[in-house]
Parts: structure tokens; sequence; C-alpha cells
């Protein structure tokens, strides 16, 4: 196993599993999770949609030749990680509550950036390619003159 894709995995095990430990409360509705969402002001119903979505944003990460899908699910997951930053920032909470949702952004963002470094260079994106190209025909520049001196 090469360096990059030990990187991809460490990376995006770590990002899973931090993702998966944030969801479990919210999909059980544990009464931490109902504590943070009344302090943010949220409505409790909001628990039981975000955290099935984040679970299946990491399944859809962790799963092999879907990369549409994972580019929604990073993209899920980032937008999930920013609200819940800016809400604790915005209620007033101490860094030392908001530095989860900044660790998580920090793993989400290293998993992408990862993941599309390996991407890019096991499809061989740095190869160069020759690529040899037909000689081009302006004979149409020709054709316009000769009929404009047809009409005459």
């Amino acid at each position: 196993m090469n360096t990059t894709r030990a990187l991809v995995w460490t990376v995006t095990g770590l990002m899973a599993s931090f993702m998966l430990m944030a969801s479990i409360p919210d999909v059980l509705h544990a009464p931490q999770a109902v504590a943070i969402f009344d302090h943010l002001g949220y409505p409790n119903y909001l628990l039981r949609f975000l955290g099935p979505a984040k679970c299946l944003g990491v399944v859809a990460i962790l799963a092999p030749g879907v990369p549409r899908l994972k580019e929604w699910a990073y993209a899920g997951l980032t937008f999930d990680l920013l609200g819940a930053l800016y809400s604790h920032i915005s209620v007033g909470d101490p860094p030392s509550v908001w530095v989860f949702p900044v660790i998580g952004l920090v793993l989400v963002t290293a998993t992408y950036l990862t993941y599309h470094r390996q991407a890019t260079t096991a499809s061989g994106v740095w190869r160069t390619v020759t690529v040899r190209t037909p000689r081009l025909d302006y004979s149409v520049g020709r054709d316009i003159a000769a009929r404009s001196q047809r009409k005459v």
C-alpha cells in the first residue's frame, strides 16, 4: 500500500469515527443531544433527521465507486459542521464547546483533499499526454468570398 493510499484511509477512518460518534446520540435521541439542541434553540425533531443524515453521509464516503454521491456527502457533512460551529458561536458558547465542530471540519477537509489527491494521481492526470490534432482547414472563408462574388 503506497503512502497516499494509507494517508487517505487513515484520515478517512478518523473522520468517519468522529462523525459516527457525533451522530449516534442524535439517532438515539439521547438526553445530552436534546439538551444541546434546546440550548441552541433548535426543535428536537431535527435530531431524528440530522443523525441518520450524518450516518448516511459517512456510508457514502466509505462506499467505493460512487464519486458524485461522495461529493454530495462531503458537502452535506461540511454544511452540518459549519451550521454547528455558527450556532455555538452565535449563542456565545466558549471555544471549548465549539472546538468539536472545528475538529470535524478539519477532518472532513483533510479527507476530501486526500481523496482528491488519490483520485488525481490514480487517474494519471499528472502524466503528459501527446495528442495530435489534424490540420485546420480554413477554406470556409474562401467559400464565403466565392459566394459573394457569384451574387454580383
